[in-house]
């Protein structure tokens, strides 16, 4: 009998527990913005990131919330931000498309090597061991991190250099959080000229270094009618908010180191 009141008790406190937490549940629940999943049906699902976000459904629950743009995903491009604008009432502004681009034009025979590196294909790795086989200390060594990291198959490795296919490329920025070097970088993808070097060693010594590197003899510079380029720690660089894509300095460097898109890549 004993036994049985306290079978009883027992039950009835776990029911009693129960309906409290239910209670508790519906009362303390948040209440969760109807249009995260449709924002979230609407992004391309390849969580990669490259919003800021740990994945899509995080990038959803932003945008609702306002702590994101519409046009946050670099993956889904105006389509989806066309989309998200939609549910969520407002105009897409139209985002400047942007492309990965790898800035190093050290291929094999052009930059010289250290040490012949026999071991695992990883960039990582061979970066940790003098700063990599390149004698050129900034240039991509070449080993594939920044293939394995982008899930789009828009990036390769030809003769030793990383090369990006822009048609491929929704500017994830995953190549390049992946690369050791820091030698990949977001460009606006209508310009058609880029500096394909990131070295910062004087002229006479990438020289000896390799031979695809700029020397930074300023003839970019002063070939260039808007004041776009400018040759800054060695190194030219393009101010894109400048560029006119006129060309001339791309027709100026003797290193041919200032490449067209579709040449470069």
């Amino acid at each position: 009998m004993q036994i049985l009141i306290a079978v009883t008790a027992l039950g009835a406190i776990g029911l009693a527990l129960g309906l409290l937490l239910a209670g508790a549940s519906k009362y303390l629940a948040v209440p969760r913005d109807a249009r995260v999943p449709s924002i979230t049906e609407a992004l391309p699902g390849a969580n990669c990131g490259g919003c800021g976000f740990a994945g899509c459904g995080a990038l959803a629950s932003a945008i609702a919330e306002g702590k994101a743009a519409v046009t946050a995903c670099p993956v889904g491009g105006e389509r989806v931000s066309a989309k998200i604008a939609e549910i969520m009432g407002v105009e897409a502004s139209p985002a400047q498309r942007t492309a990965a681009l790898v800035l190093c034009s050290g291929v094999d025979g052009a930059a010289k090597k250290k040490y012949q590196y026999e071991g695992a294909a990883d960039c990582a790795a061979v970066s940790r061991l003098a700063g990599g086989d390149k004698s050129c200390r900034y240039g991509c060594l070449g080993y594939g991190d920044c293939v394995r990291a982008c899930q789009f198959g828009a990036i390769r490795v030809t003769d030793g250099v990383a090369r990006v296919d822009r048609e491929k490329c929704t500017a994830c920025g995953m190549c390049a959080a992946a690369c050791p070097k820091g030698v990949i970088r977001l460009i606006p993808a209508d310009k058609s000229y880029s500096v394909s070097c990131s070295s910062r060693d004087k002229g006479s010594a990438m020289k000896n270094l390799c031979g695809a590197g700029c020397i930074a003899c300023r003839l970019c510079e002063r070939a260039c009618p808007a004041g776009a380029v400018t040759v800054t720690d060695n190194i030219a660089e393009i101010d894109y908010a400048k560029c006119t894509d006129c060309g001339e300095c791309f027709r100026k460097c003797p290193r041919k180191i200032i490449r067209k898109s579709a040449e470069s890549e």
